[in-house]
């Protein structure tokens, strides 16, 4: 079993999405803070990450927000965060949350979510991490994703080993049991990533 004490999440900023998201998110930072599981988030204080951060609040959790320098001009950052990197770029951002974390979550979320999942992916897929990915999954709104990846697989756009690199839970209570059952990724990655 790995070693988990920071995870990242990666989840949509809009406001304007269904309510069972708004209570799926609110339900894995209460199980964060009762787990002692830090929350390494891109630092809003809107949608799914302002849901998120304010139950894991609401239970004494701790989370680091990781955001830039122009979204604070905004006022778009949590005020709560137990520490707020601030970045220059988009692109410095997620380099510094994957370099923090030792796992990584994708709820629902956007393109900005599509954009953090899918380079943590490639990432992992080219050997420059092996930690677990979790995307979850509630109610079905993945399954265009998985299905797309799975076509990937079979169209030889990615080996079928490649599906090792993340598992898809419906539940929040899955995704630390999927975190911590997930394989070690093979650190001589990057000689499967050729097809």
């Amino acid at each position: 079993m790995i070693d988990v004490k920071k995870v990242a999440i990666y989840c949509a900023s809009s406001t304007k999405i269904r309510p069972e998201f708004f209570s799926v998110a609110r339900q894995l930072g209460h199980i964060f803070a009762e787990h002692d599981i830090c929350m390494v988030f891109g630092g809003g204080n809107m949608g799914l990450m302002g849901e998120m951060a304010d139950a894991m609040a609401e239970k004494g959790g701790r989370f680091i927000g990781v955001i830039p320098e122009f979204m604070i001009e905004q006022g778009w950052h949590h005020q709560n965060c137990e520490e707020l990197i601030v970045t220059k770029t988009m692109s410095e951002r997620k380099q510094t949350i994957e370099q923090i974390s030792d796992a990584f979550v994708a709820l629902p979320g956007g393109i900005g979510t599509m954009d953090e999942l899918f380079e943590c992916l490639v990432d992992k897929q080219l050997g420059l991490h092996t930690k677990p990915i979790v995307i979850l999954n509630p109610s079905g709104y993945y399954d265009p994703l998985v299905q797309l990846l799975d076509h990937m697989m079979q169209e030889n756009m990615m080996r079928r080993l490649h599906a090792d690199m993340f598992r898809v839970v419906t539940r929040p209570d899955d995704v630390l049991p999927a975190i911590h059952d997930m394989p070690l990724w093979d650190t001589n990655a990057r000689k499967h990533a050729k097809i």
